[in-house]
């Protein structure tokens, strides 16, 4: 069976929001949403960039429109590890090592002066001043320097760390050992500047050949693709010099400077040797480490001059300097002569 049921009334209809708030008299503006904000960054430094954010119209029923467009123009300048702050004047001071300088500005950072102006090595910042004013008063030409990064060059990390003298000037000739990719040879290259010469040695032929492009710029460093163990191969190619620097990081280390300065280095000349504990004996301490290489180089008619950790630009790293065969320094005997003097001293008593 069927029931009817009586209407007392009728339904209203549903009305919108924008229809209740237009019949309240309120009218409804949205907003337009905000454009993203610029982005820009600068050449080793941090961008600011600036957005316009738009602006929407909307009608009454809800419908608004909102552009942003953002536009940053990077023109900070900044620093990374070991570079320096640009914008302030920057004063160039000679370092008591010579060929190497300080150049105080913002902040304090090593240079040396750029054999090939206007071009870098590694992407290094280059800082130019002006040189010594000319008769009629005027500036002189720009002098350029590059900033040494001691995070990425052991002997710069040994320079700041107050090393008494690296035994590297104007006109020295070096062989470096462990040239890489010439990050460091570059630096040495600008110090002993066109009269010195710089021989590299490196085995790896990836790195070799960023060694080879950095040499063909600079008519100071000659470039040998070769293994630091076998100088005999190279021996046509180096002559005597005054300094060996060492960074080859090999469990026989001692003995790869002890062959090579056999061969190349004068009596009285210097080495500078950067030891990795950890490529020697990564179980012991780094002090006996350390220890047990000096000990090494002693018995290879080396004398200790200076030993210098490179905290906090490396962990577990020593320099060590030393000079070969000082002054007064005799060849010792050999084993075969010694036993021959015992045995004749010995028929004499008889």
């Amino acid at each position: 069976p069927t029931m009817d049921f009586p209407v007392s009334a009728a339904v209203a209809p549903v009305k919108s929001g924008a229809e209740i708030l237009e019949s309240l008299g309120i009218t409804l503006r949205l907003r337009g949403g905000m454009g993203a904000p610029g982005k820009g960054k600068g050449d080793f430094g941090k961008g600011k960039g600036k957005g316009d954010g738009g602006k929407g119209k909307g009608d009454g029923k809800g419908k608004g429109k909102g552009k942003g467009k953002g536009k940053g123009d990077g023109k900070g300048k900044g620093k990374g590890k070991g570079g320096a702050k640009g914008g302030a004047k920057v004063v160039v001071e000679p370092h008591r090592h010579t060929g190497v300088f300080i150049a105080r500005g913002k902040e304090d950072v090593i240079v040396t002066l750029n054999s090939t102006p206007g071009k870098d090595v590694y992407g290094e910042k280059r800082i130019s001043v002006d040189g010594p004013a000319l008769e009629d008063g005027t500036a002189g030409p720009k002098i350029e320097y590059r900033v040494w990064n001691p995070f990425r060059s052991k002997l710069c990390a040994a320079i700041l760390g107050g090393v008494d003298t690296i035994h590297m000037g104007p006109g020295s000739k070096v062989l470096y050992l462990g040239g890489a990719a010439g990050t460091t040879v570059s630096h040495v290259s600008d110090i002993v500047g066109p009269s010195g010469c710089v021989y590299a040695v490196e085995f790896s032929h990836r790195s070799g050949r960023d060694l080879i492009n950095v040499a063909k710029k600079r008519t100071n460093i000659i470039p040998i693709i070769e293994d630091a163990r076998h100088p005999h191969k190279y021996r046509m190619l180096v002559g005597m010099v005054d300094t060996i620097f060492a960074d080859v990081a090999q469990p026989d280390q001692a003995r790869i400077v002890a062959l090579n300065s056999h061969l190349f280095l004068k009596n009285e000349g210097h080495t500078v040797i950067s030891v990795k504990a950890n490529c020697i004996d990564s179980t012991a301490p780094a002090e006996h480490v350390f220890a047990a290489e000096v000990n090494k180089l002693k018995a290879e008619q080396f004398k200790p001059l200076e030993q210098l950790t490179l905290e906090p630009y490396e962990r577990d790293h020593a320099v060590v300097v030393s000079i070969y065969r000082p002054a007064g320094w005799t060849k010792p005997k050999s084993d075969g002569g010694e036993k021959e003097e015992k045995k004749a001293k010995k028929q004499k008593t008889k």
